[in-house]
């Protein structure tokens, strides 16, 4: 007769460790604070993005993209139990998010990413995503306006 192991029973040295997520790997809500004010830093600044963010400062921005890289990366759900499904294209469809700007965005951001000292292996995960997001959001060429509310956004620029 086998006996199944107890609950107190401890894991096997076979047993392999539960996955840790991006977020949790990387420092969790600390080094998530520490990136979005590092990045906002610099946006406040900035004479081409500081326009973008309407909130005379930016808290409220601050918490939006720290919550939003938050749940991306396996932690919290706080997001989308505030804001719902992030839409992102959508959501950034009223700004004109030109070639130029997000260039500035990811200036910032870069510089944000570097001060982190994460593993290599972090650190380069990380940037791909917030380049390849950065690039998505481009929704008009360098000096043109945001689309119209209710036009669509153009997949490809002329």
């Amino acid at each position: 007769m086998t006996s199944e192991p107890s609950e107190s029973t401890p894991p096997s040295e076979s047993t392999p460790p539960e996955p840790v997520s991006f977020y949790e790997a990387v420092g969790g809500r600390d080094t998530f604070v520490a990136l979005v004010d590092r990045f906002y830093a610099g946006v406040a600044e900035d004479p081409l993005l500081r326009p973008m963010y309407p909130e005379e400062d930016l808290t409220g921005a601050k918490e939006r993209l720290r919550t939003f890289l938050e749940q991306y990366w396996g932690g919290p759900k706080t997001y989308g139990e505030q804001r719902g499904h992030p839409r992102l294209r959508i959501r950034h469809g009223p700004f004109p998010v030109s070639p130029a700007a997000r260039d500035a965005w990811l200036r910032h951001m870069r510089e944000a990413v570097v001060s982190l000292e994460l593993a290599p292996q972090h650190e380069e995960t990380l940037w791909e995503y917030l380049e390849r997001a950065a690039h998505f959001m481009v929704n008009t060429d360098d000096g043109g306006e945001a689309p119209m509310s209710g036009q669509s956004v153009p997949t490809r620029l002329t």
